[in-house]
């Protein structure tokens, strides 16, 4: 284990930033070692550092990506058994060509499996199939004693539902076993259903609810009758019989972004062209394609160091959930309070989701999830606390994983389980021990 003193470390959205001490885990025993050697109260375990605010960062990080060995597979049931360090796109490149997909994969593939389960991260087909914890066996978490817990829905089960979506605060994941789904090729047919409003792409969510996978891209600068216009993307994996290729990994990506653009660059004129381009790109009111499954289900990871693109100061992404009873209502609202700010974002991306499982901290409930990126002003949040005030008044709330400004009273007020949570910190001795700048901030 190595040690680099006084490291600026940031999120994927690179802000805020932090000086922490760096722990870096090279093998399994590492993890208890560095547990019980900190005397810092604030210590959270980092992958990838895809997460987007302040999840992630702490006066102490335990960088966990080195811990990425794959322990067992078996071949005939696609159960896997890793450490908590191998990203999701080691399972792919490992997997894929073998005819086997994750079960769940929130849109970048370079987040670790401890990540992952930290955020309870979800895609696009939680409507049928839920949140990566509901396809896990088992994980194996390192507690505030340095002891190496399985915890399972059956074993130390509270310690579970609190580990699935706790953001790393009851202890460091060093290991999973979860559940693959066969696949007979790397493809996707896709159906790309162009909608000329919010309510109709609404609709045509409903319509094809029985879609395994369904996301929409929405124009986030439009008003009118033309408000929440959208690209649905539909997708099924392809069958064998329809490509003559069929289990390619993705290309490793040649575009990078190579430094930090200048923020005035985007602004309303220029999004509203990509927005307006974007959007006619699909010129018939139905359209299918197969595809590759990286540019369907990772198209930004296509490009290196995206997050550059919106300047030095960064940049936050908004996402929220509403109850499915609220949704035209309260994302006709939020998107025409946004439009009207005339804040320009290229990136805003609608989901719909199933009922929500019994995990303490995880975000997805019954309804819609719109995510939206803003780049960082001096006005921002105070912009986002309005927004946070619509989002509570439907009954919604906002995903930890992209969190970098949320109060207190927000997030207490929208995670009801927030006590419960709490109680299992403390009787694991976690709340003396694990703790980020987010946790701080929302007072955990």
């Amino acid at each position: 284990m190595s040690l680099n003193k006084s490291a600026t470390l940031s999120g994927w959205g690179k802000y805020p930033t932090v000086e922490s001490n760096v722990l870096r885990a090279t093998q399994l025993q590492d993890v208890p070692n560095a547990i019980l050697q900190n005397s810092s109260p604030a210590l959270i375990a980092s992958g990838l550092r895809r997460s987007y605010g302040d999840s992630a960062l702490a006066e102490t990080t335990l960088q966990t990506e080195k811990l990425n060995q794959f322990i067992q597979f078996d071949e005939t049931t696609g159960v896997v058994e890793c450490a908590a360090g191998v990203s999701l796109a080691d399972v792919l490149n490992t997997f894929v060509p073998k005819g086997w997909f994750l079960p769940v994969t929130p849109g970048t593939q370079f987040v670790t499996v401890g990540g992952a389960i930290a955020s309870d991260v979800h895609g696009k087909n939680h409507h049928l199939d839920g949140c990566f914890s509901q396809h896990l066996i088992s994980l194996t978490l390192c507690v505030a004693s340095g002891e190496p817990l399985t915890c399972s829905l059956t074993e130390h089960r509270e310690l579970f539902l609190a580990t699935c979506g706790g953001m790393g605060l009851t202890g460091v994941i060093l290991a999973a076993r979860f559940k693959l789904i066969p696949i007979e090729s790397a493809f996707i047919e896709e159906t790309t259903w162009k909608t000329d409003n919010l309510a109709e792409t609404l609709e045509q969510f409903e319509t094809h609810q029985n879609a395994t996978y369904s996301v929409a891209w929405i124009d986030g600068l439009t008003k009118g009758k033309q408000l929440g216009r959208s690209l649905l993307m539909l997708g099924e994996h392809s069958e064998k019989k329809y490509v003559s290729y069929n289990l390619k990994t993705a290309e490793p990506s040649q575009r990078n972004v190579p430094f930090n653009m200048p923020s005035a660059l985007l602004n309303s004129v220029t999004v509203k062209a990509f927005n307006t381009l974007y959007y006619h790109k699909t010129r018939q009111k139905q359209s299918q394609r197969q595809v590759h499954y990286a540019p369907y289900f990772y198209p930004l990871d296509s490009i290196q160091n995206w997050n550059r693109l919106y300047g030095k100061k960064g940049f936050t992404q908004y996402q929220f959930v509403l109850p499915k009873e609220a949704g035209l209502e309260g994302l006709t609202e939020i998107l025409t309070k946004i439009v009207d700010s005339k804040r320009s974002s290229f990136l805003a991306v609608l989901k719909v989701f199933g009922a929500q499982n019994a995990n303490y901290l995880s975000f997805p409930i019954e309804g819609y999830t719109l995510a939206i990126d803003f780049k960082i002003d001096s006005t921002l949040f105070a912009f986002l606390d309005q927004l946070d005030e619509i989002v509570l008044h439907y009954g919604g709330r906002l995903y930890l994983a992209k969190d970098a400004r949320m109060s207190e009273r927000t997030f207490k007020l929208s995670y009801p389980q927030w006590q419960q949570f709490q109680q299992i910190r403390a009787q694991y001795g976690a709340d003396k021990c694990f703790n980020s700048m987010q946790s701080k901030r929302l007072g955990l």
